[in-house]
């Protein structure tokens, strides 16, 4: 893979969408795994009552790794510059996670062709759960 033209690429132009499949309790226990976080609060159906919640939720790094991912499938991962996201949401059990990016700006700086990414990851109904940018290096 290698990363878009610098020229082909213009402000407004988005990227491909995202969209994964429905979180379950079996991505939560996946996730887990692979990541090493068992915070009860995404994998203790009680815990996450106890802590005033309806049912347990997606870890945040879940749902920031899906953006990475966005971000990968456009570009190859040396092309990143930087990378920053907030948590805006909690993605619920059942959410079904789309992430979507948008190119926001286009500049040269240190000698590359670079451009600026508005990138988010957001539910079946449009509620946002993650909101960030990234600086790519284009071809």
């Amino acid at each position: 893979m290698t990363a878009p033209s610098f020229d082909a690429v213009q402000v407004g132009d988005t990227l491909p969408v995202l969209t994964l499949p429905a979180i379950s309790r079996k991505t939560l226990a996946l996730y887990a795994g692979a990541s090493a976080d068992h915070h009860p609060l995404h994998i203790d159906l009680d815990y996450a009552r106890d802590a005033g919640m309806k049912d347990v939720f997606a870890h945040g790094m879940l749902s920031a790794a899906y953006v990475g991912r966005l971000l990968t499938s456009w570009v190859p991962q040396e092309c990143i510059r930087s990378l920053s996201m907030r948590f805006s949401g909690i993605t619920q059990l059942y959410d079904v996670p789309t992430t979507s990016g948008r190119v926001i700006e286009k500049f040269e700086q240190d000698g590359e062709k670079r451009a600026k990414l508005a990138l988010k990851c957001t539910n079946q109904h449009g509620e946002e759960k993650i909101v960030g940018e990234a600086v790519v290096a284009l071809a």
